[in-house]
C-alpha cells in the first residue's frame, strides 16, 4: 500500500488533469457554467423549505431553516455525486484501462477531487445567504478545514471500494441509486438529529438512539460537523470531531485496501 501511495504522488499531475477534465466536461457547452453548481442545491434547498414550512412544520421551526437545509444539501450532494460518479469510473475508462498503465485509483480519486472542488465553489453561496438570514461566522469556524477532511477521506475510501466492486459485479452501480437515495432520508439532512428519540428499547436493551445513528451513519457525524460550525456557530463536543476523523480515515484505508488487491485483475475484467 505505501508502493502504492508514493506511486500515486508520481502520477499527481495525470490525477489533477483527469480532476479539471471532470470539472470542464460538466459545465461544457453550459450558458450559466459553475453557476449550475449552486443551482441544484439551491433549487432543493428551495423545496424543503416550502414543504416543511408550509405544508408541514415539523423540524422547520428551526431559525432560518432554508440555510439549516443547504448546508446539510451542499455536504450530502458532494458525497453522493462523488461515490455514484467513482463506481463507474474504471468501467468507463476501459480502453485506457487496458492499453496504458498508471494508477488505477487516479480514475475514482478524480471523480471525488472534482466533487470536492464543486462543493468548495458552492459554499460561498451559503455564505451569502446564512449572512443576509442573520447568521453571524463564529471563531469555531476554524476547525471547518478538519471536518472537510473528514467528509474528504470517507468519501475517497466509499469511492475506491463501490469502482473496484463495479469492475466485477455491475449491478453495484444500480444497487447504489437505490441505497444512497434511501440514506440519504436515514442522515439528518434536512432535520436535526434531535427530532429523533434519544433512546429506543431493542429486545429489551435500551439504545442511544443519538449516538448510534452517528456510529453507524459516518455521514451523519459530518453533516452534524458542518451545521454545528456553519449553522450553529459552536462545537459542543471537540472530540466528536476526532472519533469522525479517525471514522473517516479507517473507511479510506479499507478501501483503499480493497482496490490495491482488486484493481491487478481490472484489465481482465472491463
Amino acid at each position: 500500500m505505501l508502493h502504492g501511495l508514493v506511486e500515486l504522488w508520481r502520477y499527481r499531475d495525470l490525477l489533477w488533469l483527469l480532476t479539471l477534465r471532470d470539472l470542464k466536461v460538466r459545465y461544457r457547452n453550459s450558458v450559466l457554467g459553475v453557476a449550475w453548481s449552486w443551482m441544484n442545491p439551491l433549487l432543493m434547498m428551495t423545496v424543503f423549505t416550502v414543504v416543511f414550512t408550509v405544508m408541514n412544520r415539523g423540524p422547520a421551526s428551526l431559525p432560518h431553516f432554508h440555510a439549516f437545509v443547504l448546508v446539510g444539501i451542499l455536504a450530502w450532494n458532494a458525497f453522493a455525486i462523488s461515490v455514484q460518479g467513482a463506481a463507474e469510473s474504471v468501467t468507463a475508462n476501459a480502453p485506457l484501462v487496458r492499453k496504458v498503465y498508471f494508477p488505477r485509483e487516479v480514475l475514482p480519486l478524480s471523480v471525488v477531487l472534482s466533487n470536492l472542488l464543486n462543493f468548495l465553489i458552492s459554499l460561498p453561496i451559503y455564505f451569502m445567504i446564512a449572512w443576509l438570514s442573520g447568521i453571524r461566522p463564529t471563531p469555531w469556524l476554524l476547525l471547518l478545514p478538519l471536518t472537510m477532511l473528514a467528509h474528504g477521506m470517507f468519501t475517497a475510501g466509499v469511492a475506491l471500494a463501490v469502482s473496484a466492486l463495479n469492475v466485477f459485479y455491475r449491478d453495484t452501480a444500480h444497487i447504489l441509486q437505490v441505497l444512497l437515495l434511501a440514506w440519504f432520508f436515514l442522515t439528518p439532512i434536512f432535520y436535526p438529529i434531535s427530532v429523533l428519540p434519544r433512546n429506543a428499547s431493542f429486545l429489551g436493551v435500551s439504545i442511544d438512539v443519538w449516538l448510534w445513528t452517528r456510529r453507524l451513519n459516518p455521514m451523519a457525524s459530518i453533516i452534524a460537523s458542518y451545521h454545528d460550525l456553519l449553522y450553529y456557530g459552536t462545537y459542543t463536543a471537540p472530540d466528536f470531531l476526532t472519533r469522525t476523523l479517525a471514522t473517516s480515515a479507517l473507511v479510506l484505508l479499507v478501501g483503499y485496501a480493497l482496490f490495491r488487491r482488486l484493481s491487478p485483475r481490472f484489465a481482465e475484467e472491463v
